[in-house]
């Protein structure tokens, strides 16, 4: 509770050929001996990631990957989890030895960078051994259309400009998104429905529940913290009504009942929705619940990989009640952690958690990979508050919405 969750970092990914320098780089930026560093081509097989603090820009990862020229089957293998790097990064760093040239390699990375509109900065490293021409620094500025930085990460040589730089090139917006911030004022009450998480060590909430008091603490309102019994007793102790309730997504039919109706009352989950991806992509998707048939195949996605625990909510609660939606038996499939599958095509729907452990990039880029793919996608907590037929109270606080409900 102390650090920064990585989710929330602004993610760097670091590019470029075998024995560019990307391992020394990411250690020079970092000043410590993070990632593995030799002479020997392919050092580098997984992506490996450092937190750390990159003032003004704050918390920051940065996340070393393999050589883009790496060869052979492993080799490609390689390659393919450092391209699916850019499905969360924020910015691009792309490190070249200047004594090797431009290749195919980079102008095929820049290409995905332009596509996926990615800030982009070229780092010339080995500044040390080599002088770099002007006539290459002008054709880097021509064909990569941005001013590259010269440094040596072996001296530290430009690793204060290149640091500069990434403040100046990183995206405004990258994490501009608040959970609640947009929807209370200054000392509004929202009262918070907690249940002692099973899943959650001993003394500690849940990382959803900790950052959304957080935010309700940044943005000068009230916070009342409450278990599911005493949701009804709170409300009747306050000398108004409360201006928001947020409750656990699995509280939702307790919180629902006991909640006035004419206060807005929404999720954690569904908060994580709008604010990690898209929420009107995610309440269009729960109309696919509707037609699911005995038999179809739904993937339930989460971001983490966490203990499964008696009645979790992924592998046994949602699977229930959509089996009782459908009237039968469903072919349920399970994803956990940051690999999210390949084929989705065979899926009638894909059901994903409140994505609180992943940044907001990423979970874009997998809804837009189900848009693609032509399978409707809901979220967590949009998904239980359709099956308890009290989406539109669930989405209370969000007026914009209500044309996507009306087509649902």
């Amino acid at each position: 509770m102390n650090g920064t969750p990585r989710a929330n970092r602004l993610h760097i990914a670091i590019f470029g050929r075998r024995n560019a320098g990307k391992s020394s780089l990411i250690n020079a930026l970092t000043n410590q001996d993070i990632a593995v560093v030799s002479d020997v081509p392919g050092t580098t097989t997984d992506p490996v990631y450092k937190a750390m603090e990159l003032l003004p820009l704050g918390a920051v990862v940065f996340i070393d990957t393999a050589g883009i020229d790496d060869e052979g089957e492993l080799g490609a293998l390689r390659v393919q989890r450092s391209i699916d790097v850019l499905n969360k990064a924020d910015m691009v760093l792309l490190v070249m030895d200047s004594g090797t040239g431009i290749s195919e390699y980079e102008m095929d990375l820049v290409r995905r960078c332009r596509e996926k509109k990615l800030p982009l900065l070229v780092v010339l490293n080995k500044a040390d051994a080599h002088p770099v021409p002007p006539s290459f620094l002008e054709e880097v500025t021509t064909r990569f259309a941005t001013d590259p930085v010269l440094v040596s990460a072996k001296t530290r040589q430009g690793i204060g400009e290149l640091k500069i730089a990434i403040v100046r090139n990183a995206p405004s917006q990258w994490d501009d998104q608040t959970l609640v911030g947009d929807l209370v004022r200054e000392g509004d009450t929202v009262v918070l429905v907690v249940p002692v998480d099973l899943a959650a060590p001993k003394g500690r909430l849940i990382l959803p529940q900790v950052q959304t008091i957080r935010d309700i603490l940044d943005h000068d309102a009230m916070a009342y913290v409450v278990k599911e019994r005493e949701l009804k007793a709170s409300i009747s102790t306050l000398n108004k009504k409360p201006d928001l309730v947020i409750t656990d997504s699995q509280a939702f039919l307790k919180a629902d009942a006991d909640t006035p109706s004419d206060v807005p009352l929404t999720s954690f989950s569904i908060l994580f929705a709008r604010n990690k991806g898209d929420l009107a992509t995610l309440v269009a998707g729960a109309k696919a619940i509707d037609e699911l048939k005995p038999g179809d195949k739904v993937l339930l996605a989460e971001a983490c990989s966490h203990h499964r625990m008696e009645d979790d909510i992924g592998k046994v609660k949602i699977p229930r009640w959509l089996r009782q939606s459908v009237g039968g038996d469903l072919d349920f499939q399970w994803c956990s952690g940051p690999r999210f599958p390949e084929n989705i095509e065979e899926f009638k729907l894909i059901v994903h958690c409140g994505a609180c452990t992943i940044n907001r990039r990423e979970m874009l880029s997998r809804i837009m990979r189900a848009q693609e793919a032509g399978v409707p996608i809901v979220n967590y907590g949009v998904c239980i508050a359709h099956v308890h037929g009290i989406l539109q109270r669930a989405l209370s606080p969000f007026p914009e919405l209500q044309e996507v409900l009306k087509d649902n």
